[in-house]
């Protein structure tokens, strides 16, 4: 049976008057793969550090298994840049007698196709990257603690840390805004909302469909409460009659009521997105003819046609470093290729959001960013003042003159998506747009751009993000060939080449996708004859669905209780063993009225 490594237990934690966690519990057991997500500033990154020893909580309890061994990964990690990443990645091995450490190290260097020999300093963000998750995989920790591990990876590496991650010995809790890596990682959600965890069994698209349910739950009781507090207050505040039969125990659970009334801490808001096209552009935005382009013998594009028109949203796919960056440049005018041709537009107006934040001034004020030397910001033909408007974006009136270095990375993030969206643009260049936003502040981001009537070209390596904004794909497939795709991400995946070599790591380590097979299984001839019983049967269906439904609702929302799974484990045992059982059956009731929708009469 499966033991707990660490617990927390009525854990408070705050920076100033900000409570980051609240009387919260989490227990992590041997074999767990959690998924920590919540609003940005609401604590992951403390709890992370709470859980390594790194920060101490103001209150509460954190127990540990006896010699417990943690690795963590940061958002941004530190390392010595004068050593080389064989030595960074071996330090320590002699002192701990850890004499496999370097041939761990060498296996991993492999399967991520790094040179050991290369110098530290200078690395991109990428291969930094890589290098802290080699390090602490090499470490073989008890638990692994991941932030925001796929910010600055390609697909290929973000593929291949999913495949170690669902295969890894080792306990993990991760945080991350990467839905798609959620779901292919994760066996339980845990939600940090307004200081409280909330645990969710499953993947991230059971929790999205656990999480509507007790949402509406929670509406339901909060509504039953504001009545019944409403309906004393009429009593307390009756005529002079009415006060001299008062009932103080009335009163008492009055006050109460008051006191909870106050206590209970509304949801944080959403950002409010709103974007302008400003005047329309012409048909064309740009047009590429053989357009060829190299850097000394390294060859970014190789005799590209291209057609880029009004309304397109076109997703650019690559590993890091093939040149992303630089064919939209090209495209865009900035910069002159060595051969071919470039036609662009009529009455173009280009937003940029960079991935790397260059566009912020860290000297200057938030407000000053998004509208210099004006108390106003004109969106979509209305003014709005910026405080106002700032607002919109999280930013209470109080943080408006603070400096933008004192920012959070997921403050920034928003910063920018602010200034851009505070000026009419027809054609907007997303590069890695998803890095640090939240997962909510990334879904109206989406829909915001499902919406918008211009020109969209966005870098990404979120794979859900493509495929809910794109419809057009550009891939880089070999030595500066680039070739045009319908769709997202999974349309590239289903049209390319199975031979295409699209891979940063090593040709050996980067696994293809699985294939798709080369012919479809032949479809058993449809039987167009539903016999009265089975008719009966079908019509049944829907309700023992809903039923298993209701079923499984109950039991995820037992399973929101943080603390049963540190006061009891062997009940969350059970319950997940029931809600397996009922997704089989689930799984066999849909099935079964497939099979019976496909005999009806006309199907």
């Amino acid at each position: 049976m499966s033991s707990i490594l660490i617990s927390l237990s009525h854990v408070h934690l705050a920076y100033g008057h900000n409570p980051l966690l609240d009387d919260a519990d989490l227990s992590i057991r041997t074999g767990e793969r959690i998924g920590l997500i919540g609003r940005n500033g609401t604590g992951k990154s403390s709890l992370l550090k709470i859980l390594d020893g790194r920060v101490q909580p103001d209150d509460g309890e954190v127990m540990r298994l006896g010699g417990l061994r943690v690795s963590t990964v940061e958002q941004e990690p530190e390392m010595d840049g004068d050593q080389t990443i064989f030595d960074w990645l071996c330090q320590g091995a002699e002192q701990a007698e850890d004499w496999a450490r370097p041939a761990r190290v060498q296996a991993l260097l492999d399967e991520l196709g790094l040179d050991g020999q290369s110098k530290i300093a200078g690395l991109s963000g990428g291969t930094r990257k890589r290098v802290a998750l080699a390090q602490a995989l090499a470490d073989e920790p008890d638990l692994l603690l991941l932030d925001e591990p796929t910010n600055h990876l390609d697909l290929d590496a973000i593929q291949w840390l999913e495949r170690k991650l669902q295969t890894i010995r080792c306990s993990l809790l991760l945080i991350t805004h990467d839905r798609q890596f959620l779901d292919s990682v994760t066996t339980r959600i845990v939600e940090l909302d307004r200081g409280q965890l909330h645990s969710f069994p499953g993947n991230f698209s059971a929790w999205q469909q656990r999480k509507a349910e007790w949402l509406a739950a929670e509406q339901q009781q909060n509504d039953r409460f504001d009545k019944l507090l409403a309906q004393e207050e009429v009593w307390i505040r009756k005529g002079i009659e009415a006060r001299r039969t008062r009932n103080e125990g009335r009163v008492r659970r009055l006050e109460q009521l008051r006191r909870e009334r106050q206590a209970r801490l509304d949801t944080q808001g959403n950002v409010n997105l709103a974007l302008s096209e400003g005047q329309r552009s012409g048909k064309l935005v740009a047009e590429l003819k053989g357009v060829s382009h190299a850097f000394s013998d390294r060859v970014i594009v190789r005799e590209l046609d291209f057609l880029l028109q009004r309304g397109d949203r076109i997703g650019l796919i690559g590993p890091n470093g093939v040149g992303k960056t630089t064919l939209i440049r090209i495209l865009l005018g900035q910069l002159k290729p060595d051969a071919g041709e470039v036609r662009l537009g009529t009455n173009l107006a280009v937003a940029y959001f960079d991935q790397m934040r260059a566009q912020l001034d860290d000297e200057a004020t938030v407000a000053d960013t998004i509208s210099p030397g004006s108390e106003w910001v004109e969106i979509g033909g209305q003014r709005k003042h910026i405080m106002r408007y700032l607002e919109d974006f999280l930013f209470p009136p109080a943080r408006a003159h603070s400096p933008v270095r004192s920012l959070s990375g997921g403050e920034r993030a928003r910063l920018q998506l602010a200034r851009l969206f505070a000026r009419p643009a027809n054609v907007l260049v997303l590069d890695e747009p998803t890095n640090d936003l939240d997962i909510e502040t990334l879904e109206l981001l989406e829909s915001l751009l499902q919406e918008y009537t211009g020109t969209v070209i966005l870098v990404s390596h979120d794979r859900a993000f493509l495929d809910n904004v794109v419809t057009q794909t550009l891939a880089w497939e070999s030595e500066g060939n680039w070739r045009e795709y319908v769709g997202g991400y999974v349309d590239w995946l289903a049209q390319r080449p199975s031979a295409a070599p699209n891979s940063s790591l090593s040709p050996a380590q980067a696994a293809p996708e699985k294939a798709a097979p080369a012919q479809a299984k032949p479809t058993a001839p449809k039987q167009n004859r539903l016999a009265p019983w089975e008719a009966k049967e079908l019509d049944e269906l829907p309700a023992r669905i809903t039923a298993v439904e209701e079923e499984q609702a109950a039991l995820s929302n037992r399973l929101a209780d943080g603390s049963l799974y540190r006061d009891n484990p062997q009940e969350v045992e059970r319950i997940n063993m029931q809600l397996a059982e009922l997704e089989t059956r689930m799984q066999a009731l849909f099935e079964r009225w497939e099979t019976l929708e496909a005999k009806r009469p006309g199907a």
